[in-house]
């Protein structure tokens, strides 16, 4: 007999890391008004580690999706891999030129392209999805809060989350 409902307990593990900064934070609270101020350095310590996992776990429990949806993610050493029913491939992050998500497909897609390699289709819904955030926000300019925003936007559309400055038009944003 199991103590807590599946339910529950899924949403507790995608709240997980702000969870964590919720009890960090609240530990230093503690330190600051109980202990008549011997504590003070390392609980302003841990109050903004604390805020720091709080944001960072929102951040990520927007993203994290119920990974029951079709294949398998997996991201190691700067390389995307997806394992589908029907499709699959690679991408490396630093030959990434464009990341899009596809919600006209269902479940919606990110869309992953690197030249010379036909498009990587990857299920937001996929086992190990949850991984592509940390990966995604290696990409340089990308605007997670932008990324988190498309993902929930209402629509069967195509967004561009992010693409590579081609060396053409690199000097027009510099000034």
């Amino acid at each position: 007999m199991a103590v807590i409902r599946p339910e529950a307990k899924a949403q507790l593990l995608r709240w997980r890391e702000a969870l964590a900064g919720l009890g960090l934070a609240g530990l230093g609270t503690w330190w600051l008004i109980g202990p008549g101020r011997l504590l003070i350095l390392p609980a302003i310590g841990l109050v903004i580690a604390g805020l720091g996992l709080i944001w960072v776990g929102v951040q990520r429990a927007r993203f994290r999706s119920s990974g029951d949806g079709p294949g398998v993610v997996r991201v190691d050493e700067g390389q995307i891999t997806y394992f589908g029913p029907l499709t699959g491939g690679a991408v490396a992050l630093r030959e990434m030129s464009q990341l899009t998500l596809d919600k006209a497909l269902y479940p919606a897609h990110w869309r992953l392209q690197q030249p010379g390699q036909p498009e990587l289709l990857i299920p937001v819904t996929a086992e190990g999805a949850d991984a592509l955030f940390d990966a995604f926000a290696t990409l340089a300019g990308l605007r997670t809060e932008r990324m988190l925003h498309a993902l929930h936007e209402e629509g069967k559309h195509q967004i561009v989350i992010w693409q590579r400055a081609s060396a053409k038009n690199a000097h027009l944003s510099l000034h």
